[in-house]
């Protein structure tokens, strides 16, 4: 089911098609000077376009801006990693592709144990050890 946006959505994508228009303006002024003379049809066709290019934003722009983000400290909160160095409190893990510096919530974890992020502290994530699966 399609959500209608609302009016401040609207806006949003409107500010998004404004270089759009300006281009398009720009090019029917520019042939004008020229002298070239758009028939009818070309301009249905273009308006035609153009509510289409609405009706695809609409589609796939306007539920974007409702997401929860995925980035930043709400981002990292939940993401699972693997200790590289011990946390001792502090060590390194690796989370996301990346290395980052990290504290162990209570106790210390060793190096190869997966591990949770539960809070960021500017650039130190907070981290509880996940519990092993025994084979």
């Amino acid at each position: 089911m399609i959500k209608s946006g609302t009016f401040a959505d609207w806006l949003k994508v409107l500010v998004l098609l404004l270089d759009e228009i300006v281009i398009l303006a720009a090019v029917f002024v520019i042939l004008h000077f020229v002298g070239v003379r758009i028939p009818l049809p070309v301009m249905i066709v273009v308006g035609f376009l153009i509510v289409v290019l609405v009706f695809i934003i609409h589609i796939k722009v306007i539920p974007s801006f409702h997401w929860k983000q995925a980035t930043g400290r709400e981002g990292m909160i939940g993401q699972q990693g693997r200790v590289v160095q011990p946390l001792t409190p502090v060590g390194t893990i690796y989370v996301r592709g990346e290395n980052w510096k990290a504290r162990a919530d209570g106790d210390h974890i060793e190096a190869d144990r997966n591990v949770e992020v539960v809070g960021v502290e500017g650039l130190i994530l907070t981290v509880t050890s996940l519990k092993e699966e025994k084979a």
